[in-house]
């Protein structure tokens, strides 16, 4: 079966974005970019929520025109040769997506974990990934820790009635400054 892996950033406040929504602040280091494509390299669907399913689809089928930097000119033509699938009960299309799922959200994920293929690479955000917590159905949590207080914005885990227990698998420092923790469900 496919797992489906959540990479997202935090502050070490445990915030995803800062007060005003602004994603600034991560810093992609030369080691912490061969991770993520890492992960990349083990999937062969993208997920996205809505709101980073936005921020992404304006800046990836471009990146190169807007940046220099070494990981975007790496990822971007894989960003837009993987295909994409986005959750979201507004969009019924998305330019750059191979579907739009908006609704039974749990069926169709399982659905996609029962499919034969690579893992599924759940990118940033917190209202898809607490849903599909919600549900078990993500496999590994990838969590990278910047060293920067945003001091607000949106919880890396939005509250949740019951606990949810993982295993911690690895954690390494990357580029002498961003902490990595892998978690199992389990």
């Amino acid at each position: 079966m496919r797992k489906i892996i959540f990479w997202v950033h935090t502050s070490i406040d445990g915030h995803i974005d800062g007060p005003n929504g602004e994603f600034d602040w991560p810093v992609m280091g030369e080691e912490l970019s061969a991770y993520s494509e890492s992960l990349s390299d083990r999937c062969d669907t993208f997920l996205y929520g809505r709101g980073v399913w936005e921020g992404m689809v304006a800046f990836w089928p471009n990146a190169e025109s807007m940046s220099d930097h070494p990981h975007i000119l790496k990822f971007a033509p894989l960003w837009r040769e993987t295909p994409k699938i986005v959750f979201s009960t507004t969009l019924k299309e998305a330019d750059w997506a191979a579907r739009v799922i908006g609704d039974d959200l749990a069926e169709q994920v399982a659905e996609l974990k029962r499919q034969d293929g690579k893992d599924l690479l759940l990118t940033g955000g917190s209202g898809l990934a607490a849903t599909l917590t919600g549900h078990g159905l993500i496999d590994e949590y990838h969590i990278a820790v910047h060293p920067v207080v945003l001091g607000g914005g949106r919880p890396l885990f939005a509250p949740r009635d019951e606990r949810l227990g993982l295993r911690l698998a690895e954690s390494r420092t990357y580029d002498s400054q961003v902490v990595v923790m892998r978690y199992d469900r389990v």
